[in-house]
């Protein structure tokens, strides 16, 4: 499963990481994680002080990977509204849902203050980045002018987060690319929508 290049404490950081999307906290025992590493027995504590300070290694690590992903899209080329399209509808594993939202339904990851940070440094960074690229969008004159870049950035990360749960409840990614299109529809530029709604109106 793992590469035989990778390190000990790299399997059992990538199988925790695994277990806690598949599982949360409380469902990625260490037995699980020694399984799914193939380490030895005892290795978690050779290489960690216990579950807790291994399940942090690894929620930092996926913390990274996620802002990694998201910066590649959002400071990628385009307009600010186009980067937030890329962002939307990048190519995600849908019914999987988010490996950071998970954890803020796991009351033991929100319990712990250690445990929690990562998360809630990442998303900040998100709806951070998110609002500064709405801002940008404002000063081109591509958004309108009264509009909030925080409560903006906010609405797309809650439209992603809730995208998850609708799409895992209905079993069917079709309700995240729904909430998706509603969410563009509402942002789109000025004068694209101008454009769009004269389109319909002279079809019709």
């Amino acid at each position: 499963m793992y590469s035989d290049g990778m390190s000990t404490s790299e399997r059992l950081i990538e199988s925790t990481r695994e277990l806690l999307w598949e599982r949360g906290y409380v469902g990625t025992s260490p037995k699980a994680i020694l399984e799914r590493s193939g380490a030895g027995q005892g290795s978690m504590y050779h290489h960690f002080k216990g579950k807790p300070d291994l399940a942090l290694a690894a929620i930092r690590r996926t913390a990274e990977e996620m802002r990694a992903t998201a910066a590649g899209v959002l400071d990628g080329p385009g307009t600010p509204y186009e980067r937030i399209e890329a962002y939307l509808r990048r190519e995600r594993d849908v019914l999987r849902g988010c490996p950071i939202g998970r954890l803020t339904m796991d009351p033991d990851v929100i319990a712990s203050d250690e445990l929690r940070t990562p998360v809630e440094e990442t998303l900040d960074w998100l709806r951070e980045r998110l609002a500064g690229i709405v801002e940008e969008g404002k000063q081109q004159g591509q958004f309108a002018a009264g509009l909030d870049g925080e409560a903006i950035a906010t609405t797309i990360v809650a439209t992603v987060q809730g995208g998850y749960v609708l799409a895992r409840a209905s079993g069917s990614p079709a309700a995240f690319d729904v909430g998706v299109r509603g969410l563009l529809s509402l942002l789109a530029p000025r004068d694209e929508t101008t454009a769009e709604w004269h389109e319909l109106v002279t079809d019709a």
